[in-house]
């Protein structure tokens, strides 16, 4: 047959959510390409998309027919059965669960998945809510504290948009892994460097990114508040702070900058590891630059300080003033989009007083029975938590359970489909209508199959739609179709929208959110802040009733020492997790621990090919390779390897604690991680 292209867009977990070109041959999907369609993306996309779509869609592991569990729980041994069993037997035991028990036994175990509006959580949800399911806090697990910081100090509304960082004088990327999670960034960063501009990049691990940099700040993890506080005094006693600006935009500053005066710059370089000379040098550079550009990332958030390192780093432009048309921070990008939660999920399906769950907390429920009701089923869809969840160990061995019915929907079979009951067969991006946003980007795309839903699967709509039926829950809005789920996922009315139905958008364009007469949304220039004042909060109220009286303000908390070195797990060019598998599927192709010489040569390490990653949560083996690309004290390896690539069948999340949390929105902690290592 003759190959055809469609328009597509890329779900995966990335602010970019590129525009894409699939070439499709009888069927199935031959070649994935970036396409014009999105002028920011521009045509590029990266490694895992490129060259490992097809075998995802179409691979072995591809789920095609509904399956029911024949083996040891963990075994990943299934028989197919047909949609009505599946969900004959979904429906019997699940309500046996409620009689006993009561709905709130009953939990989703969900996260991000395919980011698409429909498929993330629409039609699920209403299915949850009038279940009387126990609902589950979700963002504790990635992005909860960068969101919570942005909202702390500048309510719902956007920061600048990442084309701005082409122009920058000085660019600063903090805690972002760019080239691999932010690459069109990327783009924007070397052409203000042709022009003359410079790069700072603060991050403990020499990336590529920081290759490219005129400076680079190896800050020790958890310290990045302390760096913004140093900054701030440097910059006041520069005399770069725009008091004009303060006096009319700006709450909390004397409050602030009390607490900031305590870091020194002298203070700061001990505390972060970083020379002061670099710090003033920072300072300087900052105080002159027009346009300056931030652009954080989500590596900042990952520890015990996190929501402060972000406050205290997205403060430093309020301080100077440089805010507006041209100047500002790349964060806040979804606040862009007219959402409307309520109407797409319907949370007034949901009993009053249902309580909410930390999806962090699940491992742990699930293993002690802690909480009433004890929690006697999940759903675990558009997520991996045998492998993502800190503390990989107690998770699955909560899953193991075997008096926890459990059901899966999934696109392929990842290591948490073996723990399952019953599987679904879930339809993969290419095969379903969607909508999607962006959080690093301000433009709106739709994207429609490209080929036709493979063997049995659906897509999570439709399954949902199936589910409540089955469960008899009659009520119109479970019957509202994927167009019509569309509409009521933003608000059609908004002049933001420029009169285009969401549902009525092609594939193949894309719609920038802008100003009724096209400039774009920009603080300080088309939107204001959204705070409770109205104006820029460097000490919340908000935060202290939402997360304790510690909140209020950015503040540092030092790190436990029960073992010597700090783990950090950034982003991987390969994969991400088995969501979409590149390298690190298979035994021997885990990434390897990078660790400072000085380090390796403290524990005999030279010449050694493996080590032992540990501590009293679990233990790793990895490759080592010695280089002075972390500092002392630090060691990396990649994060999304799958459990297989370990002789202990763990990855790296397995070293992380559960129950150590941010400072905001209860966070994982997955960069903040105490370890040791050994020869293996």
């Amino acid at each position: 047959m003759t190959a055809t292209e469609h328009a597509s867009v890329c779900t995966l977990d990335c602010p970019d959510t590129c525009s894409l070109t699939v070439t499709v041959d009888d069927g199935r999907i031959t070649k994935v390409r970036g396409s014009a369609a999105l002028d920011y993306t521009a045509g590029v996309i990266c490694n895992k998309v490129a060259h490992h779509t097809a075998e995802f869609v179409h691979g072995k592991r591809r789920i095609l027919h509904p399956l029911r569990r024949t083996g040891p729980r963990g075994s990943a041994e299934f028989t197919r059965i047909t949609w009505e069993e599946a969900l004959d037997e979904i429906h019997q035991r699940v309500t046996a669960v409620v009689d006993r028990w009561g709905p709130q036994a009953v939990a989703p175990l969900n996260y991000a998945g395919p980011h698409g509006m429909l498929a993330g959580d629409s039609m699920s949800l209403r299915f949850f809510h009038r279940l009387g399911a126990s609902q589950l806090f979700r963002r504790a697990l990635c992005g909860g504290v960068r969101s919570e910081a942005w909202l702390a100090t500048y309510g719902a509304a956007p920061g600048i948009g990442p084309e701005a960082a082409a122009a920058a004088q000085l660019n600063i990327v903090w805690g972002n892994n760019a080239t691999v999670t932010n690459l069109h960034l990327v783009r924007q960063l070397r052409t203000a460097k042709r022009a003359g501009g410079r790069l700072v990049v603060v991050d403990p691990l020499r990336n590529k990114i920081a290759e490219q940099a005129d400076l680079h700040l190896a800050l020790q993890p958890g310290t990045d508040v302390v760096l913004g506080f140093a900054l701030a005094v440097e910059l006041e006693r520069l005399g770069a702070h725009d008091h004009a600006f303060i006096a009319e935009h700006v709450s909390g500053y004397a409050e602030y900058m009390a607490r900031a005066r305590a870091w020194t710059v002298e203070a700061a370089a001990e505390t972060c590891g970083v020379p002061a000379s670099a710090i003033r040098t920072l300072a300087g550079w900052m105080a002159k630059a027009n346009p300056l550009v931030m652009a954080p990332g989500n590596g900042l958030e990952r520890g015990r300080n996190g929501g402060s390192g972000v406050r205290a780093a997205i403060a430093l432009p309020a301080l100077l003033g440089k805010l507006d048309a041209r100047n500002g921070i790349v964060l806040g990008a979804g606040h862009v989009f007219p959402r409307t939660p309520a109407r797409l999920t319907r949370p007034d399906l949901l009993p009053a007083g249902t309580r909410t769950l930390n999806i962090l907390d699940i491992g742990r429920h699930l293993e002690r029975d802690d909480i009433a009701p004890p929690l006697r089923a999940l759903f675990i869809y558009n997520h991996n938590p045998a492998v993502v969840h800190p503390d990989q160990n107690r998770i699955r061995r909560g899953l193991l359970r075997e008096d926890v019915f459990t059901v899966g929907i999934e696109v392929t079979m990842t290591e948490s489909m073996g723990f399952c009951d019953i599987i679904l067969p879930a339809a993969s991006q290419f095969e379903y209508h969607d909508l999607y946003g962006a959080y690093g980007q301000h433009h709106l795309q739709r994207a429609a199959p490209v080929i036709a839903p493979l063997g049995e699967s659906l897509p999570n709509t439709e399954i949902f739609r199936r589910l409540a039926a089955r469960f008899g829950f009659d009520e119109p809005c479970f019957r509202t179709s994927d167009q019509d789920l569309m509409d009521e996922a933003l608000d059609v009315d908004s002049p933001r929208l420029h009169g285009v139905r969401p549902s009525e958008m092609a594939a193949g364009e894309a719609l920038r959110m802008t100003t009724p007469d096209g400039r774009p949304l920009v603080l300080f220039d088309t939107v204001m802040p959204a705070t409770p004042s109205g104006r820029v909060e460097l000490v919340s109220d908000v935060m202290a009733q939402r997360w304790g009286a510690d909140a209020r303000v950015p503040s540092f908390r030092p790190a436990a020492t029960r073992h010597p070195l700090v783990l950090i797990s950034p982003a991987s060019d390969a994969r991400v997790s088995s969501t979409l598998l590149g390298a690190g599927g298979d035994p021997g192709e885990a990434s390897p621990l990078l660790m400072h010489p000085h380090d390796a040569a403290s524990r005999g390490l030279e010449g050694v090919d493996e080590v032992r990653v540990f501590n009293d949560l679990g233990e790793v083996i990895l490759p080592l390779r010695i280089t002075d690309a972390v500092p002392r004290g630090v060691v990396s390896s990649e994060k999304g390897a799958w459990l297989a690539t370990s002789r202990t069948g763990q990855t790296t999340s397995a070293l992380v604690s559960a129950d150590a949390r941010a400072d905001l929105s209860e966070g994982a902690c997955y960069n903040d991680t105490r370890v040791e290592v050994a020869a293996a």
